[in-house]
């Protein structure tokens, strides 16, 4: 597995893009119980770090089409040794994908094949900053504005199919409205 991560972590963006397409798949419940295994095992792996862990993103939004990665945040306090954390996350075979002072994030399920069955994206924020909760809580109370979303993400996977920077920018502004509603 070391190996193999390495040779992802050579990989330029393009060549993971391209590897890696944007693919959208109905809803499917399964991904509740694959989220729910997942932060089981990562409260293990964490457990001195006292994370709040959550499914979030748009596997998490009932009934719409999303991407076949789950999405997790892991909420840990801004005054752990993120190092430590990253360290931990790496030696349990997360690919450390970005990292900065008080946000890291780790995948999960990508092989030199494609995709494997179980998809993860993990990202860490420091406790309060989780503005994709609120966004998750909001859709799956307003299915209207859930499938405005859906509509939005299709419309945009045509030109953004091997453009994940692309794509995560050109659903930004319909994001922040929702978000600047939901806080509201």
């Amino acid at each position: 597995m070391d190996e193999m991560n390495r040779r992802l972590e050579d990989m330029s963006l393009e060549e993971l893009w391209e590897m890696f397409p944007i693919v959208l798949a109905a809803h499917d419940r399964q991904w509740e119980v694959w989220a729910k295994e997942e932060m089981d095992g990562l409260v293990g792996v964490l457990a001195r770090y006292s994370p709040t862990i959550s499914h979030i993103g748009s596997t998490a939004i009932h009934d719409i089409e999303a991407k076949p990665i789950i999405d997790i945040l892991v909420e840990i306090s801004a005054d752990v040794d993120w190092r430590g954390v990253r360290g931990e996350m790496e030696a349990a075979g997360y690919i450390c994908m970005s990292s900065s002072a008080n946000r890291m994030s780790f995948n999960k399920g990508y092989t030199l094949d494609g995709y494997a069955e179980r998809v993860f994206h993990i990202h860490f924020h420091a406790v309060g900053d989780n503005d994709e909760i609120v966004f998750r809580d909001y859709l799956n109370s307003h299915q209207a504005i859930a499938r405005e979303y859906e509509a939005l993400k299709r419309g945009l996977l045509p030109r953004y199919r091997n453009d994940r920077d692309g794509y995560t920018e050109a659903k930004s502004g319909f994001i922040k409205k929702i978000l600047d509603i939901a806080q509201m």
